[in-house]
């Protein structure tokens, strides 16, 4: 019982850490990355699709991708919604490719992407410290139902703390980590 309680809640924290790891993907640094791209849905045949099911994505320089999509016929559907996103970019289109040229970071949109960045950091860890809540709701229900005794739910908590301070701790890694990649020039 309370190590299924334990395995879920240890589960469900690694999840939240990776989606804190995918929104600091999306936040753009020095360098064009393709999975930038990760959040944008287009209107293919009336049906909103991730872009990066619609096109093959290539960056031939640091500030550049080329996005290539596989179906011809959806090219404008693809550079609209590119245009229409928060990355800033006002993609060219050539007939074949979409080129994406991003523009250089200047030190005040470096200081807004950290804002951004500690704003997702801190929902990571308010989702980890939730679901820390939950389960440890859980572990009281157990004992108070006389499923388990007081000291196998100490122990338990002092585990969850543990568990929960771990990956805290992976996402303030990964804030400091984009932190260094943001300043960067």
């Amino acid at each position: 019982m309370i190590n299924d309680i334990l395995n879920e809640a240890d589960g469900k924290m690694t999840k939240s850490v990776e989606s804190t790891r995918e929104e600091f993907a999306a936040i753009r640094a020095g360098r064009a990355q393709p999975s930038m791209f990760n959040k944008i849905l287009v209107d293919y045949y009336g049906t909103p699709t991730p872009l990066q099911q619609l096109a093959s994505f290539t960056a031939p320089e640091a500030r550049t991708i080329l996005v290539q999509p596989y179906d011809i016929g959806a090219m404008a559907n693809v550079e609209k919604a590119i245009r229409d996103s928060d990355l800033g970019v006002n993609p060219s289109n050539d007939g074949k490719v979409l080129r994406c040229v991003f523009p250089e970071l200047t030190e005040d949109r470096r200081k807004e992407y950290i804002k951004v960045a500690r704003a997702k950091a801190e929902d990571g860890r308010v989702a980890v410290r939730n679901l820390r809540r939950t389960a440890k709701q859980g572990l009281e229900k157990l004992e108070k139902d006389g499923e388990v005794g007081k000291d196998d739910v100490t122990g338990a908590e002092k585990r969850l703390d543990a568990m929960t301070k771990a990956h805290t701790d992976a996402i303030d890694e990964m804030l400091k980590n984009k932190e260094a990649e943001l300043i960067e020039v």
